[in-house]
């Protein structure tokens, strides 16, 4: 056991570790003050006795056994990175314009589903700012902000995913920023550049034999036969929107909110905006929603429902929901072996090629399906523009014309 150690009486600035060995006599040198003797005493004993132990003690190497021990160095502040300065608020909180953007689109009619998109996206953009202490108000926000939210929804879900997120900050910001509102004073911080790249995908259609299967699976005379086939051969004769097609209401009584119109062979609808439109029916489509309309009678809830589609199981059968008429399709698919999903968006674009491959113009489909611009024909169709322009080739062929009246 080594002898007491003295106290330094001086007091001197040592290396920055604790320990740390120099070749010299059985002497301790350090910073410590009268009152520290004791645990002095103890701190050099400890590493003289792990000197003469090991030849490394701790991981420290020895080169002597003397101990200059620093108890009094000044200590550098742990600080976790995670704990980052909070920006200041400059305009008003992200969360308080989700809030009143949400009021502005309630007044303005928006569709239901409209509404949660862009709700939900403005969650999305608001927690990714907090949880990474960027600025969460309508002037801190920058275009790298906006950037770097967009880059982080590709990674996470996908390139479509990331673009649903960019037109719906862009529609949110657009009015933060328009002179009505004027919560931010610079320009929209999303930025047209910034818009996420899609990989084109081909469009799947309904051709003529798979719609002939699928009808087959529904050719019984019960009630769900004759409904699912009406439905299917609405959705391929005319291709509506399946919230605009099942909330179709059916009141022979009140002619205001009647949407069937047989004779006319048309049935009233709610385009996605909430504008209201006229789906024309052909003869096929009018006579299985005639068909149907009888088993419908029968329905034990035909009298109380204003709906013209009811349901079979569930809760609420007296309204069968567009979820329904999705599960119904799918189901469908299955037992005619159709490959792929089935759903209410195929028959959009099938309904579109079709209309366009039997000679119908670019404006009159657009009016039929009731869209609103000259680009979601192409939209939908445009992936069988070139088979329709030979298929129009074969039939007007120049040559073939040419050649027809010679001998």
């Amino acid at each position: 056991m080594p002898p007491d150690l003295p106290v330094p009486a001086t007091r001197r600035r040592l290396p920055e570790s604790y320990g740390a060995y120099y070749p010299s006599d059985r002497t301790v040198a350090g910073c410590g003050t009268a009152q520290d003797d004791a645990q002095w005493h103890t701190t050099a004993r400890h590493f003289l006795r792990a000197g003469a132990a090991a030849s490394e003690p701790r991981g420290l190497t020895l080169v002597s056994n003397v101990v200059e021990f620093n108890r009094d160095r000044p200590r550098k502040r742990r600080t976790s990175t995670a704990s980052r300065a909070i920006p200041v608020p400059r305009g008003a909180h992200l969360e308080q314009c989700r809030e009143s953007w949400l009021l502005a689109l309630e007044s303005s009619n928006k569709a239901d589903k409209t509404i949660r998109s862009y709700m939900d996206v403005a969650a999305m953009f608001i927690t990714y700012l907090n949880d990474n202490s960027l600025p969460c108000d309508a002037e801190g926000v920058q275009p790298e902000h906006v950037r770097a939210f967009l880059v982080y929804e590709r990674h996470r879900t996908s390139p479509a995913s990331a673009d649903v997120c960019f037109r719906n900050l862009r529609v949110w910001w657009n009015w933060l920023c328009s002179p009505e509102i004027a919560e931010r004073t610079a320009p929209s911080p999303v930025l047209k550049a910034d818009r996420p790249q899609v990989p084109a995908k081909v469009r799947a259609y309904i051709t003529e034999a798979e719609q002939r299967r699928l009808l087959a699976t529904a050719a019984s005379n019960s009630f769900e036969d004759r409904r699912d086939k009406a439905l299917m051969t609405i959705l391929y004769d005319a291709g509506p929107r399946a919230s605009g097609l099942m909330n179709v209401r059916y009141t022979p009584h009140q002619p205001d909110s009647h949407d069937v119109d047989l004779k006319g062979r048309r049935l009233r609808i709610t385009l996605k905006g909430g504008d209201e439109h006229w789906l024309p029916l052909g003869r096929a489509a009018a006579q299985a929603v005639d068909r149907y309309l009888r088993a419908r009678s029968a329905h034990s809830k035909a009298q109380a429902s204003p709906w013209l589609w009811l349901g079979i199981q569930g809760r609420n059968t007296s309204h069968m929901s567009p979820e329904g008429l999705r599960d119904m399709l799918v189901r469908r698919g299955d037992l005619a072996g159709i490959q792929g999903r089935v759903h209410p968006h195929r028959y959009r674009g099938t309904a579109a090629h079709e209309l366009l491959a039997a000679g119908a113009s670019d404006s009159d489909v657009q009016s039929i399906l009731g869209w609103k611009t000259r680009e979601m024909v192409d939209h939908y169709a445009g992936d069988l523009a070139a088979e329709r322009a030979r298929e129009t080739h074969a039939r007007l062929s120049p040559a073939d014309r040419l050649t027809a009246g010679k001998p």
